[in-house]
Order: structure tokens, then sequence, then C-alpha cells
């Protein structure tokens, strides 16, 4: 799959609030799931797009 592709579905899920982007941890997994690509390629496009990921499944963020 695309970048553009995997950023724009990305972006269909994102939250903005006070500034911040935001996707939900579960919503990522998800995601990730339906355009079957691996997580991480997820959490890379989020990175590269500073979107935070919330809710962390593992409690890793916040």
């Amino acid at each position: 799959m695309k970048d553009e592709d995997l950023l724009e579905a990305v972006f269909n899920r994102v939250c903005e609030s006070d500034g911040n982007r935001r996707l939900n941890c579960a919503q990522a997994f998800e995601l990730a799931k339906e355009l079957r690509v691996d997580v991480s390629e997820i959490g890379r496009i989020c990175n590269r797009q500073k979107i935070r990921i919330s809710n962390c499944q593992l409690g890793c963020f916040s």
C-alpha cells in the first residue's frame, strides 16, 4: 500500500483538539487490520505526521 493511501486513511480517523492530532490506539490496530498492514506502518505514519497515539492498550502513551 502506498504511503499516500495510508496517510489518507490515518487522517480520516484522527481527532484534532487544542491543536493536537491524536489517534486512539485501538483505532490504529483496527485500521492496520482493515488495510492489511502491520501496525508499525500506522505508527510510522503517525510519527512522521506528529500524530500522538492515545489511550494505549499497554499504558505506554497518555
